[in-house]
């Protein structure tokens, strides 16, 4: 799978604006700064993310809200292709992302977790998999129809939002990034959400919104056991994807990526 590939972007795709900057943002940024091009496609339209706004206006201020975030950060915005709640993981949605994956050829991709409260994030996680999986397949086509590459991809899984399964359980990471020298910037662009900072503020109370997310990378820090702040993943299984011990996040960011033993021996069982 290595012949022709260009190991020099990254693409973070979640279901909704603003998951990537709740989960994702800090990484991003990071690899960023490491010189990867960056790439950033929310699949669902954040149509119900308002109790007051009809779905043609929320829709346009959401797109104009992820746009300035990607602004930001020098990011490649792709556009959503469903509203909330219709994100499935269906044929007409996999070879839409599957022709953003094989024009984009990122090496790392940045995804959702694969367990979650919210079936949309399960769902987004499941759909960029595959889309990555269906890369280099000449018979299954793209819409639109982008020619197959056969690039290597590494697979990374953030943590849930709340940081915890749809069953409760804690969902531990098996690495670490630091998001301390990056948190400033992440604020920034989370806050440029500002419907939804609206929106969470007024019922839950002042910054609200910006609090959740810095308290989420405050616990990741503290699970880390070393940064103060940070962002969890999980890497997905080289099956289809790329060699076994390509851990290009890893070689990318240095230091500033935390591998944990203890996770990985658990992998091996008992």
């Amino acid at each position: 799978m290595a012949v022709g590939s260009k190991p020099d972007a990254a693409l973070a795709v979640g279901a909704h604006p603003d998951d990537i900057e709740f989960m994702m943002s800090g990484t991003l940024m990071l690899l960023g700064e490491a010189g990867l091009r960056l790439h950033y496609m929310n699949i669902a339209s954040g149509s119900c993310g308002t109790a007051t706004e009809p779905h043609a206006e929320i829709v346009r201020r959401r797109r104009t809200e992820a746009l300035e975030a990607c602004k930001l950060i020098g990011a490649t915005h792709h556009e959503s292709i469903v509203d909330d709640i219709e994100v499935f993981h269906t044929t007409e949605i996999v070879r839409k992302v599957a022709a953003v994956v094989r024009t984009v050829r990122p090496r790392i991709m940045l995804v959702p977790s694969p367990q979650d409260y919210m079936e949309d994030h399960v769902n987004a996680s499941r759909v960029a998999v595959t889309a990555a999986f269906t890369r280099g397949m000449l018979n299954y086509p793209s819409d639109p129809e982008v020619e197959p590459v056969a690039d290597d991809v590494t697979i990374y899984h953030a943590l849930p939002y709340g940081l915890r399964g749809p069953l409760r359980e804690l969902i531990r990471p098996g690495q670490y990034v630091d998001a301390s020298p990056v948190m400033a910037a992440k604020r920034r662009m989370l806050a440029c959400h500002r419907s939804q900072k609206e929106w969470l503020d007024k019922s839950q109370g002042v910054n609200a919104y910006l609090k959740t997310m810095a308290g989420f990378a405050a616990e990741v820090g503290e699970m880390s056991g070393r940064f103060e702040f940070a962002e969890g993943w999980r890497r997905r299984s080289h099956l289809g994807f790329s060699a076994a011990d390509d851990d290009p996040l890893s070689e990318i960011l240095g230091e500033r990526c935390f591998v944990d033993d203890e996770y990985e021996a658990a992998l091996e069982g008992p």
